[in-house]
C-alpha cells in the first residue's frame, strides 16, 4: 500500500480533517497520514485550528509507516528548525521540596515489618544447605 512512500521522505500533502489529537493529511497516490498535535510545532499546541485550517497545503516528514495497517505518522516540526531556549523564553525552575526520610530503627531484638537483608541472606544462605531441602 505505501510502496512509494519511504520512512524520512518529506512530501507535500493537503489538509483534509481535523480532530483534537492532530491533523489528516492527503498525500500524493490516495495515501492519508496523521500530523499529531505534538507535532504540529516545537511550542505547544492547545488548539490545532490555531495553526491549520483544512483545505492548507503543508509540507510533511514522514516518521513511520504501519505496514499492516497502512497509517502514515507525519511531523511538520521535524522539517523546522529547534527554537533555542533564551533566559527570557525558558522559565526557571522551581527547586524540588527535599522529603524528609523518616527514621530508620536499627534495633534489630524487636521485629517490625520486613527484615533486613542481611538478616534474609543469612537465613536463605543457612537453607541453601540443608540437604531436606534440596529437590533431587
Amino acid at each position: 500500500m505505501t510502496e512509494q512512500i519511504e520512512i524520512g521522505s518529506v512530501l507535500k500533502g493537503k489538509v483534509t480533517g481535523i480532530q483534537p489529537y492532530g491533523a489528516f493529511i492527503s498525500l500524493e497516490g490516495d495515501h492519508q497520514g496523521l500530523v499529531h498535535i505534538s507535532e504540529i510545532t516545537h511550542s505547544f499546541v492547545k488548539d490545532i485550528n490555531d495553526h491549520l485550517k483544512i483545505g492548507d497545503e503543508v509540507t510533511v516528514k514522514v516518521l513511520s509507516i504501519d505496514e499492516e495497517t497502512g497509517k502514515i505518522s507525519l511531523s511538520m516540526k521535524a522539517l523546522e528548525e529547534a527554537p533555542i531556549a533564551t533566559p527570557q523564553t525558558s522559565k526557571p525552575k522551581k527547586p524540588r521540596k527535599q522529603k524528609q526520610q523518616p527514621s530508620v530503627s536499627q534495633d534489630v531484638g524487636t521485629p517490625k515489618g520486613f527484615n533486613s537483608l542481611k538478616e534474609k541472606l543469612e537465613y536463605w544462605i543457612e537453607q541453601s544447605k540443608r540437604d531436606d531441602l534440596i529437590k533431587k
